[in-house]
């Protein structure tokens, strides 16, 4: 029987492959991981979600966690799969900040370049509309 973190580094290589092979194509869910990640962002002040990251205290990432599984669960139950999809992959970029194994801190790494990307692509096309 795997290990909770054998589990976890499962979960986050699936969501690394999917993300490989279909999120870049995917404007919506994109849009929607970014939208989210710059609300996170912006609440505490940093310029990356990386930043973000570093700033949960041990409460707060606690409630964060419970969030989001109180509201990925309820988008999944609505049907709004992308918005269960955002929630899920930051939830695991979050979780992924305490694991030691060195794979999943490779993985962590790629996962959060790929997050900040997308929250200055969105902070990019939220400012343009502006204009």
């Amino acid at each position: 029987m795997p290990t909770k973190e054998q589990d976890f580094k499962e979960r986050l290589v699936a969501i690394m492959r999917d993300v490989k092979d279909n999120l870049t194509d995917d404007t919506e869910a994109m849009w929607t991981i970014g939208s989210l990640a710059a609300r996170l962002v912006d609440l505490y002040k940093v310029r990356t979600w990386t930043e973000f990251k570093a700033k949960l205290s041990a409460e707060a990432y606690d409630r964060l966690l419970k969030d989001f599984k109180e509201q990925g669960n309820a988008f999944h139950r609505d049907g709004k799969d992308k918005a269960a999809y955002a929630v899920q992959l930051l939830a695991i970029s979050v979780i992924a900040r305490t694991q030691t194994d060195p794979q999943v801190k490779q993985g962590e790494q790629l996962l959060d370049g790929i997050i900040n990307g997308v929250v200055a692509t969105y902070r990019k096309a939220q400012a343009a509309k502006a204009l």
